[in-house]
């Protein structure tokens, strides 16, 4: 049976580089990187290495570079620190983050009796930036903006440089998931200020199990995690050596083939709008899925023109024919509340119409978007 990979928002394919430097890093440098010992040195050079290869890559320094196990533990880490120990008393934030956000705001809000404020969204799930401005001068109370840069499901991306600029200009944090874009899109972080991003090497080829934080220095975090000194005592724990390595591999692999990659990916995209809606006339877009100039190129969200008992059966069928796809994060898997991030943004008549998120890589082919448009307009017609 033919195999179609198009879940790439929720992890991607690994490198063949990536897969030769952690298996050379597990076989020949063993070495604890906390040992004193040639063994040691040898792995604590190459993780410092990282640290470097990292920071150069978006502009900043490599003590603002903190390994973490990936994007999840890095948002938790920086809002619960951010809470802790910089005395933030108010978060704003959207209904429609990753949930490695939402959940843990509201724990926080429960732990620490914080306020939560959510800014405003416009139709296609965009923040509206003057109800930010509001809610950032309603008063004076130490605030943390969390916003992520690219949203998982519906790939909206929003003005990364110009909200951290507002936040700045009214002395609140700002902190954005942005695993959904480094990686793929261009960072630097000497022109876009702001205080905390998160990564996650899956996302861009790299291995699960490994992800960094930016902590922009002078932030006032202290460790969430204590045991040892690694990560300068930020993050105790013996180092995940072979993942840090291949992180490094992913991450240069990334940066240094983006313009060639970005531009097949969206070509990718856009035919593949262009062929779903010659299958499907009346599919419609989710967010701002559809437009080429205000999403990544990674995915669509499309909504299609299926009745209730197809929509039940479309993901089924979909994998019976061996094509890989998602209704939204694949944190979420195993849950029939469907996605919080639509449920905001959708009516309740548009959300009976089944959503599925299509995404895209390198690895992906016309071959295999011709494939799925062909199961998808057979599905319809049957």
């Amino acid at each position: 049976m033919r195999k179609v990979y198009l879940d790439n928002a929720a992890t991607t394919q690994v490198r063949e580089s990536v897969i030769k430097k952690m298996q050379d890093a597990l076989a020949e440098c063993y070495g604890n990187p906390s040992s004193t010992h040639s063994f040691g040195r040898t792995a604590k050079t190459a993780i410092e290495r990282t640290r470097k290869t990292i920071a150069k890559y978006i502009n900043a320094h490599p003590s603002e570079i903190i390994f973490t196990s990936g994007g999840t533990e890095a948002d938790n880490m920086i809002l619960r620190c951010a809470v802790r120990d910089a005395k933030v008393t108010t978060i704003i934030t959207t209904k429609i983050e990753h949930h490695a956000v939402l959940h843990t705001v509201e724990e926080l809000e429960k732990e620490y009796g914080i306020t939560v404020a959510y800014v405003d969204l416009d139709a296609y799930g965009n923040p509206k930036l003057s109800h930010l401005e509001a809610l950032l001068q309603k008063d004076d109370a130490k605030k943390l903006v969390s916003l992520m840069h690219v949203n998982n499901e519906i790939g909206n991306i929003i003005p990364l440089a110009e909200i951290a600029a507002l936040c700045k200009t009214n002395n609140a944090l700002f902190h954005s998931d942005t695993v959904q874009s480094l990686g793929h899109l261009p960072f630097d972080v000497q022109q876009v200020s702001a205080d905390f991003l998160t990564a996650a090497a899956h996302k861009f080829h790299g291995p699960k199990g490994i992800g960094f934080a930016f902590v922009r220095r002078n932030s006032g975090l202290k460790p969430m995690i204590f045991g040892g000194s690694q990560e300068r005592g930020f993050r105790a724990g013996t180092e995940a050596f072979h993942n840090i390595v291949g992180l490094e591999e992913a991450f240069v692999c990334a940066y240094d083939n983006l313009a060639e990659e970005k531009a097949y990916v969206t070509d990718l995209k856009s035919y593949f709008i262009e062929q779903l809606k010659m299958a499907l006339p009346e599919v419609q877009f989710n967010g701002h899925s559809g437009d080429l100039e205000k999403s990544t190129y990674t995915l669509v969200n499309a909504r299609l023109p299926f009745d209730a008992q197809k929509s039940l059966m479309l993901l089924f069928q979909l994998d019976i024919k061996g094509i890989a796809c998602s209704k939204g994060s694949a944190c979420q898997s195993g849950s029939d509340l469907g996605s919080h991030v639509l449920t905001e943004i959708l009516s309740p008549e548009e959300m009976k119409k089944p959503s599925i998120r299509f995404s895209f890589s390198k690895y992906t082919t016309k071959d295999d978007l011709d494939y799925v448009i062909g199961e998808l307009k057979a599905f319809a017609e049957n």
